[in-house]
């Protein structure tokens, strides 16, 4: 029987029950790309352009001439191996969490109504600005519900790690998007800085970019399913629900003078904005089908050339990743697995972004890329991996051994000098630990030091975007060199995996490492996760510790692999 293949996207009378990607050419090269909307914000398709408002930042020094992201000559790597044989699942139990809309909250419609007299109020204004207008929501609503109800608008969900505000997106305000690499960091900030120049305070642009936006997608492995989030690309939602000190606001962002042209059209579309009641339970669809990309074999081989060119010099550290294909019962709603995945990782990001067609990414993630308030910008450093132990003293073993670990000591050393030397960059003082300390997770734990810098005068978000993307913990060192052997060597496309999410609005930012995420569209859901690779790894031992990554998503989906069992 005829089907498509979950893991190379192409159709396949062998792999029958995949949906994947009908073709295999990269996108059509584009600019930026602006608003469809027209208006102030420029036609749809224009360039970007400089701005005369405010200081064009300075070019950022090459990585490859810092310590890190030196280049080194070494052996070109092999092709790609081939993909496994996908392998059937055994069950264990489901949990039960995400309500179904099914009706309005009480009042529902007196706030759709008092948040269109707002919005007519604000379109009376002639200013060329963009502004948020709101009204309270009473009673209890999950955000994620929310955004679940417009299942075919572009959607956006965000829950910062250390941060009481849970924002849930649908709809465009704005969008800017490019299709193109390698990005153009000055032209996106100027775009960025010019939509946000002037705008209310809240206003953000929520969105992310590739792991690999240096370099179009590898011809030898497309995949399609990527193909709607570009490059790169930020939206301004119309409607959020914003959860934040305990209360929850229904909001519009409007583009003035552009929206006052079509507040009739803003308001319907606000009149099928639901305000949904939790009811009955759903569970995850089952996976039937998993396939691992690469298979064991070939990612020990990976891993041994890894190491044989970190003891030939020619690198220090890489991070090798894998893609875990899930073949579901049933076709599912992205964020119901987000919705599941959310109240199973505390102390992480959890995030979501649906353009609107085809699959949505979502993620918990654990790391941190940067916060910017202001002149003052946090990262950290997030490498190494042990799991929690089931007894306090078994926690407290691992904690130590963790801790003393020289070879995740090692791992953790290459990302903390790195981010240093990224962030001295665009700092004018950079402030690191002198200890490192310990991220604990609900079901793992890793190294951490947290690095604050002050940034200059002539610096934007988006040149400290450039600076740190990718880290070591995600890529490697040296960084060029690092992200070359994965582009040569990892037999998938990572599309946003490992790339920068979050939002930036006017002199503020947050972005995460997209990790401990899925791509799903349909009855089709992709897992990555990666490990470091460093003198002293081990091939087994690092297949290991991306099952133990995963496990969120396993548990969350009831499965497990009995190959698993026994390692």
């Amino acid at each position: 029987m005829a089907g498509t293949c979950a893991c190379c996207s192409r159709p396949s009378s062998t792999r029958a029950g995949w949906s994947t990607c009908p073709n295999s050419t990269t996108p059509t090269p584009a600019s930026i790309r602006w608003s469809t909307s027209g208006g102030r914000h420029g036609p749809s398709g224009s360039t970007a352009r400089p701005t005369s408002q405010g200081t064009v930042p300075r070019p950022l020094p090459s990585r490859s001439a810092t310590p890190h992201g030196r280049r080194r000559e070494g052996p070109p790597p092999p092709a790609p191996p081939l993909h496994p044989r996908p392998v059937f699942l055994t069950h264990t139990s489901m949990l039960d969490l995400d309500p179904t809309v099914i009706r309005d909250i009480e009042g529902a419609d007196d706030v759709r109504a008092a948040l269109a007299d707002r919005i007519r109020d604000a379109t009376r204004s002639s200013a060329a600005r963009t502004v948020r207008v709101s009204v309270p929501v009473p009673g209890r609503m999950r955000p994620i519900d929310w955004v679940r109800a417009r299942s075919s608008a572009e959607a956006v969900y965000w829950s910062g790690r250390d941060e009481d505000r849970t924002v849930a997106a649908c709809g465009t305000a704005d969008v800017v998007s490019g299709s193109t690499a390698p990005v153009d960091y000055q032209a996106l900030g100027r775009v960025l800085d010019e939509r946000l120049d002037g705008a209310d305070s809240g206003v953000r642009y929520y969105g992310g970019m590739r792991f690999d936006a240096g370099q179009p997608t590898a011809p030898n492995r497309p995949d399609g399913r990527w193909a709607p989030f570009g490059t790169y690309r930020f939206v301004l939602p119309r409607f959020e629900l914003v959860e934040a000190d305990g209360t929850l606001r229904l909001v519009c962002t409007l583009v003035l003078p552009r929206d006052a042209e079509r507040v009739d059209e803003i308001v319907d579309a606000l009149g099928a904005v639901a305000l949904p009641v939790p009811s009955e339970h759903t569970a995850l669809p089952r996976p039937h089908q998993r396939q691992d990309v690469p298979g064991h074999g070939e990612w020990t081989d990976m891993v041994r050339w890894a190491l044989d060119a970190i003891d030939g010099g020619s690198l220090d550290k890489v991070v090798l990743a894998r893609r875990v294909a899930l073949s579901l019962g049933a076709p599912m709603d992205p964020l119901l697995v987000l919705s599941h995945l959310e109240p199973a990782t505390p102390g992480c990001y959890h995030f979501a972004v649906r353009p609107s067609r085809g699959a949505a990414f979502v993620g918990a993630s654990p790391e941190r890329l940067f916060r910017r308030a202001g002149r003052t910008v946090v990262s950290e450093a997030v490498a190494g991996t042990r799991p929690r132990g089931e007894t306090a003293a078994e926690d407290a073993r691992l904690r130590q051994e963790l801790l003393q670990s020289p070879k995740e000591r090692r791992e953790h050393a290459f990302v903390r000098d790195a981010i240093r030397d990224d962030l001295d960059r665009v700092c004018r003082e950079v402030r690191i630990p002198k200890k490192r300390g310990e991220l604990a997770l609900s079901r793992g734990r890793h190294l951490h030091a947290r690095i604050t810098g002050t940034l200059r005068p002539d610096t934007g978000t988006t040149d400290v975007l450039e600076a740190l993307h990718p880290t070591p913990a995600v890529g490697g060192v040296p960084t060029d060199d690092a992200v070359a052997a994965i582009r040569a060597r990892e037999p998938f496309d990572r599309g946003w995996y490992a790339g920068p999410v979050g939002w930036v609005g006017r002199d503020a930012a947050e972005f995460a490492v997209g990790l401990r995420a899925g791509l799903v569209e349909e009855a089709q859901m992709a897992l990555f996760s990666g490990a470091g690779i460093v003198e002293g790894s081990a091939p087994d031992r690092e297949w290991d510790e991306i099952e133990q990554k995963i496990g969120d998503f396993a548990a969350i989906m009831g499965v497990s692999d009995p190959r698993m069992a026994s390692r």
